[in-house]
């Protein structure tokens, strides 16, 4: 009897357009997941700004016993680094309270 599975090293070629198809649908599940979630990403890191910016007003606030008549107060005395959203979203102070505009 001779060794037929000896010769055999390799995948066919079926076996390549299975793994090949299987890799495909996969990424065409997850690539737009992805995309979501960095929609949801950056519309989380605008909040997160903004209630730091916020703590900041309030933090200049008790130092100077004045409120800031916008955020360029802010960063001129280096309280702040940036007075725009992640996504780059201006953002201002209206009414005490920091909000996109």
């Amino acid at each position: 009897m001779k060794k037929l599975l000896s010769n055999e090293r390799g995948f066919t070629l079926v076996e390549m357009l299975v793994v090949l198809m299987i890799i495909s649908i996969l990424l065409l599940i997850a690539i737009p997941n992805m995309v979501k979630n960095n929609e949801v990403a950056g519309s989380k890191g605008c909040d997160a700004t903004i209630k730091l910016l916020q703590t900041q007003v309030h933090a200049y606030e008790i130092e100077t016993k004045e409120k800031p008549a916008s955020l360029d107060v802010l960063e001129t005395a280096d309280y702040i680094e940036t007075t725009v959203c992640p996504n780059g979203a201006p953002l201002k102070i209206e009414n005490g309270k920091v909000v996109e505009g």
